[in-house]
């Protein structure tokens, strides 16, 4: 499943960008070749490397000081061999065609039949770039670094005197990927990753309260700007304000209304693990038989977009070297695809979606979400909230579970409000959400026409790997879900 957009190099040299990479890796065509035959010398169906060079830094602020800074580094290629929906893998440090050549014959073991041929031209697949860098974290000192974490400081102390504490920090990634398989294709990626935290503690009346707010991007360092810093800086001193007249509702069963953009989180987890391909294809997920069958109203469209500009969720290409698109999930309430990836994609004989994605090179990848987020709906923020007699509206999320199979799920809100009679009134705090995501997504009633991505610091966990996500959501009715609070 060869993409657009390629460029054959039989006979030729490489174009200068792809020499740059092999260069980086200090691996050659015939080597990627030697390596890939290896790898199917015991009859797998198709295989790839997957070469990664990984830089990690972190800078943290504490008591008004930058107390630490580390730095890290990954280097290494996995090596996968497919043979139907079975996988081989292996993975080494050690760049060498020794150390290569013998995982591959490791990931190859997972065949017993006679090698298969590999495709010998060299495609060349130019991607997009959905995450242009204008500074690289290379070229960005510690030094440099470190006032924004004094701004942000001091922005926050600035803003209220009851702040007693704040603790800021900025993690950058910057990855260097490159890419081969079986089939001949060439890729190669430049990936920046770099988020922005604060948390900021209050006290008053000797009660403490806290709220972290972050901003996260696939950018250089111009990510870093004081616009960036102040409204950080307000957003962690209002939401921590805002905790000292929070309480919890009644607890039972309500309406709740979903926040636009933050609680994209509950459609990420609740519902869009569920599109997940591999939980399908093994009948796990309780959508597995509804695909092409009506799961909501006809309002609501669900996407999961890999090619948003500078979007944390955002990928050039996938793990896998296949396109990225804007898949589109649910279509006016109808199921129309799940998110593949290579051996998702063969067993429902479609192609692969984009989203194959792994952790590093020590991972296989397996279907993952990329940006996941409901689109606009017909109605207005203001009508939906006061369609509700009795209900809460939430807006901050810390964490969730979700039980697959199920679909199950709960989570811990963070900040809201309660609805009474069409108003919103007392905030909230510090309570649970109980559920069932295919259930919910049902009674989804009303969406509102503002669609917000959310553009915080999400990380999704999945098969013992996490990745960077994103997700969206417009303010979203649903007709009942089971809050946690007080009894009546």
């Amino acid at each position: 499943m060869i993409p657009s957009l390629l460029q054959s190099c039989k006979g030729s040299a490489l174009s200068g960008n792809f020499s740059t990479y092999l260069d980086h890796f200090e691996v050659t065509p015939e080597l990627l070749k030697k390596v890939i035959r290896a790898a199917m010398s015991k009859g797998g169906d198709y295989a790839d490397l997957y070469f990664e060079h990984t830089l990690n830094n972190y800078s943290n602020l504490e008591d008004g000081k930058v107390n630490q800074a580390s730095s890290n580094v990954a280097y290494g290629v996995g090596i996968r061999v497919l043979k139907g929906d079975q996988t081989g893998y292996a993975f080494t440090e050690i760049i060498t065609q020794e150390a290569m050549l013998k995982a591959a014959n490791t990931a190859a073991s997972i065949a017993n039949d006679t090698g298969k041929a590999i495709v010998e031209d060299i495609n060349e697949y130019t991607a997009p770039n959905f995450y242009p860098v204008i500074t690289s974290w290379e070229d960005t000192s510690v030094k440099e670094k470190i006032p924004f974490l004094e701004r942000i400081n001091e922005k926050i102390f600035g803003l209220d005197t009851k702040v007693t504490k704040v603790n800021a920090s900025i993690g950058d990634t910057t990855s260097y990927i490159l890419f081969y398989n079986s089939e001949g294709l060439l890729a190669c990626d430049y990936r920046p990753l770099v988020y922005l935290n604060a948390t900021c503690v209050m006290e008053k009346d000797g009660r403490i309260e806290n709220f972290g707010v972050s901003r996260s991007a696939r950018m250089g360092s111009e990510f870093l700007t004081n616009d960036l810093v102040d409204t950080l800086a307000k957003d962690a001193v209002e939401k921590t304000n805002l905790q000292f007249e929070a309480g919890k509702p009644k607890a039972g069963e309500m309406e709740v209304v979903m926040s636009p953009g933050e609680s994209g989180i509950l459609l990420h987890e609740a519902i869009g693990h569920a599109f997940e391909a591999d939980f399908n294809r093994k009948k796990t997920s309780i959508f597995s038989d509804k695909l092409n069958k009506k799961v909501a109203e006809n309002f609501v469209t669900i996407v999961d977009d890999g090619t948003l500009p500078s979007n944390r969720g955002s990928l050039n290409f996938d793990d896998e070297g296949n396109p990225v698109e804007n898949t589109v999930i649910v279509k006016d309430g109808v199921l129309t695809s799940y998110l593949h990836d290579r051996i998702s994609a063969a067993y429902y004989k479609v192609k692969p979606t984009g989203n194959g994605r792994r952790q590093s090179f020590r991972y296989i990848p397996v279907p993952r979400m990329r940006c996941t987020r409901m689109e606009n709906g017909p109605h207005k923020k203001e009508e939906i909230i006061a369609s509700v007699k009795n209900g809460i509206y939430v807006d901050s999320f810390s964490n969730g579970q979700v039980n697959i199979g199920a679909g199950d799920f709960t989570f811990f809100v963070k900040a809201g409000y309660v609805i009474e009679n069409g108003k919103l009134t007392k905030p909230i705090k510090d309570i649970n959400i109980i559920g069932n995501g295919p259930q919910a997504l049902a009674d989804i009633s009303m969406a509102a026409d503002d669609t917000r991505l959310s553009d915080s610091t999400w990380t999704c966990g999945k098969a013992g790997q996490s990745v960077p996500v994103t997700m969206g959501l417009p303010t979203v009715k649903i007709k009942k879900l089971v809050v946690g609070g007080i009894n009546a």
